[in-house]
Formats: structure tokens, C-alpha cells, sequence
């Protein structure tokens, strides 16, 4: 089984779990290689969550900046 680079985007990640669950779910994997396809699940989901949790908190930064931009704004607009 081919590891996945660190660098592939999220979209690759989910890609790439989803195909793994189609293959774990087949029945006609090994039970090695089926711990194999598990374990690299993991890594994979571990990194998606990663980067949603960045991605959120990227998102809640820049409402911040908004906000302050809109109060700025409306005390410079009194």
C-alpha cells in the first residue's frame, strides 16, 4: 500500500479515505492488509482534522477583523 504524502490537500485526504473505506469494505482485503488500510485511515483523519481545525480558525480570525473594521467604521462615521 502506497503512503500518502503530508503535502496532498484535504481533498486528496478525503479522497483517499473514501476509498479506503470501498476497499475495507469489500471483504476481499487481508486481514494484514486490512490493519494496514486502518492505520493509514487514522494518519489521514488525524490530518484532515488538522486542517479543518486550522481552517476554522482562520475563519473565526477574520470575523474578528470584521467586526473590528465595522466598529472602527461606525465610530468614525459618529
Amino acid at each position: 500500500m502506497a503512503k500518502q504524502k503530508s503535502t496532498s490537500s484535504f481533498e486528496e485526504k478525503l479522497k483517499r479515505l473514501e476509498e479506503i473505506t470501498e476497499i475495507l469494505e469489500s471483504d476481499s482485503t487481508s486481514l494484514e492488509d486490512s490493519i494496514k488500510l486502518y492505520e493509514e485511515s487514522v494518519q489521514l483523519s488525524k490530518e484532515c482534522i488538522s486542517i479543518l481545525e486550522n481552517a476554522e480558525l482562520k475563519i473565526k480570525n477574520l470575523k474578528n477583523e470584521m467586526k473590528e473594521l465595522s466598529i472602527r467604521d461606525f465610530n468614525n462615521n459618529e
